[in-house]
């Protein structure tokens, strides 16, 4: 198959800086479109990966899978986007598209494994996938979304796995209106879940152990704050919420939200904690309470949500960077230095 090079960011070792570096894109296939990227946010995923954290890295390793750019190619066979369109790309670039998740439009759930857009399997080339931190990507069209034109792009990718990783949770459990529901930690995610859930119509209680966050709680959307760490506030909210996303990747009691839900309440993990969670059973059984999990969401509710958040403009709160400033930014993103979400603009990478 033919290739050609572009420009990248990515590191060759779990130690390593990340720096530029050159890596083969294939040309487009009748089901392709190639896009110039304009922007690409950072995740948390993307320095665990490059540091292999979560274990299974290959190198070179390039992350990024909060796309945003505009379409430069299509290949003779695509028929959803054409030369000129903004499109979007975010956790998954391919699956399987024949087991029974797949077929019911469940992708992020395939049984075979998704093709993640860094550091999967690319089944064109035979080698790793590469991700955002780099001048254009190729991608199927059927793993690219639409872009709604009113909203600032540098603000819109981290939508793209921050925003559906929030998104397809309170979707699934039908958030809306007549809901109280409580989100846990003010971050990347967090502030992303207290935008959508209040867009929805929920009331949206914020729940964090920092002091310092209440305000911006506030000016995010939420409609109250309960401090964790105050013992008489959460006796006091204890029974009062329909649902709860947790978006801490730390370790934490989860027994302590799971006593501020109704009966038949859930809380949903979000974040991604390195060690187990210890869950009493008394923390569920008394009241029918349900422990769940979810990761992003599929193509269907990317595009839900992106045209959810273009009729809400809803964006990220985000500080933008330049590609060179990408290790200080890792550094920072560890100490949770960053309101609330990095992103690079690639423009850095061309000159």
């Amino acid at each position: 198959m033919k290739t050609f090079s572009v420009k990248a960011f990515g590191t060759e070792a779990p130690e390593a800086d990340l720096q530029q570096m050159t890596i083969d894109r294939r040309e487009v296939t009748a089901k392709d479109v190639e896009i110039d990227i304009l922007f690409c946010g950072v995740c948390h995923s993307d320095l665990h990966t490059a540091r292999n954290e979560w274990h299974g890295t290959v190198y070179p390793n390039v992350p990024g899978h909060e796309i945003v750019g505009r379409i430069t190619k299509v290949g003779n066979g695509v028929t959803k986007f054409k030369v000129g369109d903004l499109a979007a790309v975010g956790c998954m670039v391919d699956s399987c598209r024949e087991c029974e998740q797949c077929k019911h439009g469940n992708e992020q759930y395939c049984e075979n494994g998704n093709v993640q857009t860094y550091n999967g399997h690319d089944i064109h080339l035979n080698k790793q996938t590469f991700g955002g931190y780099s001048e254009r990507i190729v991608v199927d069209e059927d793993f690219v979304l639409h872009v709604p034109e009113n909203l600032d792009l540098a603000a819109t990718a981290p939508l793209l796995c921050a925003g559906v990783t929030t998104w397809s949770p309170l979707k699934h459990w039908n958030i809306g209106p007549g809901h109280k529901v409580g989100i846990v930690g003010i971050g990347g995610l967090g502030h992303m879940g207290v935008k959508l859930a209040k867009a929805m119509g929920a009331y949206v209680v914020v729940i964090t152990t920092s002091p310092s966050k209440v305000a911006d709680a506030k000016r995010l959307g939420a409609d109250d704050v309960i401090l964790s760490t105050d013992k008489e506030q959460m006796r006091a909210n204890t029974n009062t919420l329909h649902f709860i996303l947790d978006c801490v990747s730390a370790q934490h009691d989860v027994n302590a939200y799971l006593r501020l839900l109704k009966v038949d309440g859930t809380l949903a993990l979000v974040g991604a904690p390195e060690h187990p969670l210890p869950i009493a059973a008394f923390s569920l059984i008394p009241a029918r309470k349900n422990f769940a999990g979810s990761t992003i969401g599929s193509i269907k509710e990317t595009q839900e949500m992106l045209d959810f958040c273009g009729e809400h403009a809803i964006t990220a709160d985000i500080e933008l960077i330049n590609i060179q400033d990408i290790n200080t930014a890792y550094e920072r993103l560890l100490k949770g230095d960053v309101k609330y979400r990095f992103v690079i603009d690639m423009t850095s990478l061309k000159g």
